[in-house]
């Protein structure tokens, strides 16, 4: 919603209160004020001209020459290339000396030989939308009603000195669609009495419901509905001071009755609709429900097929226009219009929202049906169109509202304590002063003896229905500032993260520290998307959504993967081949054929890599991501959780990875070596699919990282004695695990091996088909005296020993 502030000065005093001051004001009240708009962006010294006589330029075709009388004394010749500048205009003339949007100065210039001592202006020159001026003005220079007057500054003349306010409604706050609206708002937070419109109608003789009938048929869809009739009219362009206020308000002005009609409905809130009255058959309006096959041509000139249950406003003969959403075009108000029917209504919000979301129509109007409008302006607001029509537009009123109703408006009185308010705020309030505040927002209330307030909000908001809402009411406008600050009691007051959200928090650390870049995607994916990496779902059915996006957002996701690799796509097809990603996000797992109950959610971890870890350069080549980068990714993981040496790695070929380079992950608890996901490279097939360079994914379960994660810190006194270092070599099957070597070598050195590293694994054909020759570093050390050779030597024999028993292994010379 774009607010005027020179409009809103119409219903409330605003002296003294600065546009910035008023933001602020309006934002701590609770309606936020995103932005103000200066509508002067830079225009001085540009006045009203009068075109005296124009003449082709001597030396161009597409030049003319003016002289103009530009309210200064003395007639001012200038040169301009608009096509549409005549004699007998008037128009924006830039003197010299004068300043343009952009900080142009305008100076005497020559034109093709000829002296210029101004400039005639567009409306883009200064400064102006011209997308929102009437479709004749929005070429060539901005032409200005007669009426204006000469040497008038042009920023008075269209009120560009002027600040508009760009509201941020929440959905609650619909009756803050209007100016009246906001001006209730600013009385409450500043204390002033609003000023209402004038919408007094004088009627001609005859009855309006001589003319027309109206009738309401779906009376669950609209609750009233009233018409006014209106002939003799004269259409032709608005006045400047109305069509700049609709244009301050982004709303293109179109004639003289279709602009009053926008104009009330931003002063009320309450949208009308005007009927060219000749063009409806049968002398009455019936308010319905479309009819099986009935076609509309709505004003956009899009030819629309209306299903049962969208509102329609008929005549006797066919639908005429959209319920609260759009007018049809065979009843469209044009030049040659004489008679109106002027409509107001109140129709349901529900009703309005479906049609308008089905047929792909939002408009104004829609906009604040769907969020319900005043029951209370139905009428003010008709009667108010009508006036101004009847002065702008001479026409002659007939008397009386053709109009019917199907549910009268109820009042809400809602009881609310002294007691409760105070409570829930922590303040100290008094009867009197909440009172006032319920005063200031024009709420009727009682108290009585006891603190117990009788409180009956109006009509305009609908959006007051408890007593908690009365309570929020009394907090803006006491001022969120001015409520006292006191310190939580209770056994939770010292709070804190729980221990899953502070690993998720230190993982995220972590992981961006070591130069990954966080993703975060929907939770929703598509059917094919929720069929990847099937081990990583736990046999999972897909969840549908009930009302989906789309069918690519249509099931829940059961692996964080998927999304990761389109995010991956996504960057590839804009150049960004190098990729190093994470997420920390939910999964959805369900067993069941229908849903009977909530999914199980489940927390996981997934990294993708893909491209070069590191960039060539002239001193070095390109190094690109492989496996061991995102096992170290994971072993980074499991140090900052402290579960460093509870992890094992298995060969693994699950489905969509790479049968030979990829590993389950187990982690080691009281129950068992526990599968918790898989680290590896995608299938060549998959990344061929997804158009990708060599890529490496890994996903874990973190609930049992939850359930094991130890941050205590053991401290050990450092070694005092001497080690001793053996390196061993041997011959093993290619398809022996260097995990289950290490192992076994842990187990045979026992409490005397103090480490054991891999160093070196060679392949050859001298070692013979299927081998590999493994090389391992050995560290012994004793806690408390130093080590004999003897000793050592016994426990390095055992270590080969037991290496040749499990796995056959050959001690290499």
């Amino acid at each position: 919603m774009k607010v005027s502030c020179h409009w809103l000065k119409e219903y409330i005093d605003l002296e003294g209160i600065k546009a910035e001051v008023l933001a602020e004001m309006l934002t701590r009240g609770g309606i936020e004020v995103d932005g103000i708009e200066n509508r002067n962006q830079g225009v001085d010294g540009v006045v009203v001209g009068y075109v005296i006589s124009r003449e082709k330029h001597p030396d161009a075709d597409k030049l003319s020459v003016c002289v103009v009388d530009a309210g200064t004394g003395e007639r001012l010749q200038i040169v301009c290339g608009a096509k549409n500048v005549d004699a007998g205009q008037k128009v924006p003339v830039a003197l010299v000396g004068a300043v343009l949007p952009g900080g142009l100065k305008i100076k005497r210039a020559k034109l093709r030989g000829v002296e210029s001592q101004g400039m005639i202006c567009s409306a883009r020159e200064l400064g102006l939308n011209d997308k929102l001026l009437p479709k004749e003005q929005q070429e060539g220079i901005l032409v200005l009603p007669e009426s204006a007057p000469v040497g008038k500054p042009i920023v008075e003349l269209l009120a560009l000195n002027d600040n508009v306010l760009e509201l941020d409604l929440t959905p609650n706050r619909s009756d803050c669609l209007s100016m009246l609206g906001v001006a209730y708002e600013v009385g409450a937070l500043t204390g002033r009495p609003v000023k209402l419109p004038d919408n007094a109608v004088h009627h001609a003789a005859e009855r309006a419901d001589r003319h027309f009938q109206v009738r309401i048929e779906a009376k669950e869809q609209c609750s009233h509905y009233a018409a006014r009739y209106i002939k003799g009219v004269a259409i032709g362009p608005s006045p400047l001071w109305l069509q700049s206020r609709l244009m301050a308000a982004g709303i293109r002005p179109i004639n003289n009755v279709v602009d009053v009609t926008n104009y009330v409905m931003l002063e009320y809130g309450q949208p009308l609709h005007a009927f060219d009255a000749d063009k409806l058959e049968g002398g009455r309006i019936e308010v319905r429900l479309a009819r099986e096959g009935e076609e509309l041509t709505t004003l956009d000139g899009q030819k629309r097929k209306l299903e049962p249950h969208m509102l329609v406003i008929a005549d006797a003969a066919k639908p005429v226009a959209l319920a609260g959403i759009m007018g049809g075009a065979d009843s469209e108000v044009t030049g040659n219009t004489v008679n109106l029917l002027l409509e107001s209504a109140r129709f349901d919000g529900g009703a309005v929202r479906r049609t308008s979301r089905q047929l792909g129509l939002r408009s104004e109007s829609s906009l604040r049906f769907e969020k319900e409008v005043d029951p209370e302006r139905v009428l003010p607001a008709l009667d108010r169109a009508a006036s101004l029509i009847a002065e702008l537009a001479q026409g002659l009123v007939a008397e009386g509202v053709v109009q019917d109703k199907t549910a009268p408006g109820e009042a809400r009185e809602i009881i609310v304590t002294l007691d409760k308010i105070n409570r829930y705020l922590g303040t100290g309030l008094s009867k009197m002063e909440v009172q006032t505040i319920f005063g200031r927002l024009q709420f009727e209330s009682e108290v009585g003896d006891d603190g117990v307030f009788r409180v009956t909000p109006p009509s305009r908001r609908g959006d007051i229905v408890r007593d908690v809402d009365l309570i929020e009411e009394v907090a803006r406008l006491y001022g969120y500032d001015n409520i006292p600050t006191t310190a939580i009691e209770g056994r939770t007051t010292p709070g804190g993260l729980t221990k899953p959200q502070a690993i998720r928090r230190g993982l995220r650390r972590l992981l961006a520290d070591a130069g990954l870049h966080e993703a975060v995607s929907y939770s929703f994916t598509s059917p094919a998307g929720a069929a990847l990496f099937p081990q990583l779902t736990d046999a999972s059915r897909p969840i549908r959504l009930a009302m989906p996006m789309s069918e690519e957002r249509s099931v829940l996701r059961t692996s964080l993967l998927p999304q990761l690799l389109d995010i991956a796509v996504y960057n590839r097809n804009r150049k960004t081949n190098d990729l190093a990603l994470f997420e920390i996000g939910s999964v959805f797992h369900t067993q069941e054929e229908e849903l009977t109950r909530q999914p199980k959610e489940k927390h996981r971890l997934a990294v993708l890599l893909t491209g070069n870890r590191r960039q060539a350069g002239w001193n070095r080549t390109a190094e690109p991501f492989d496996f061991y980068d995102a096992k170290g990714v994971l072993e980074s993981v499991f140090a900052s959780v402290g579960l460093a040496e509870d992890v094992e790695y298995e060969a693994a070929a699950p489905e969509h990875f790479h049968p030979g380079r990829t590993a389950a992950i187990r982690l080691r608890t009281e129950r068992g070596a526990e599968p918790i996901g898989y680290v590896g490279q995608l299938h060549p097939s998959l990344q061929s699919e997804y158009g990708l360079a060599d890529t490496y994914v890994l996903e874990i379960d973190l609930e049992p990282v939850y359930e094991r994660a130890d941050f205590n810190i053991r401290y050990r006194q450092l070694p005092r004695y001497p080690a001793s270092e053996r390196d061993l070599a041997v011959v093993v099957d290619r398809g022996v695990e260097t995990a289950r070597l290490t192992a076994a070598v842990r187990e045979a050195g026992g409490d005397l091996l103090e480490s054991v590293r891999l160093f070196d694994v060679y392949t050859g054909e001298k070692l013979g088909e299927g081998k590999k020759s493994v090389a391992l570093a050995l560290v012994y050390r004793h806690p408390e005296r130093t080590l004999t050779d003897e000793e050592v030597a016994e426990r390095h024999a055992a270590v080969v020993k037991k290496l040749e028993q499990s796995f056959s292994a050959e001690l290499r010379k």
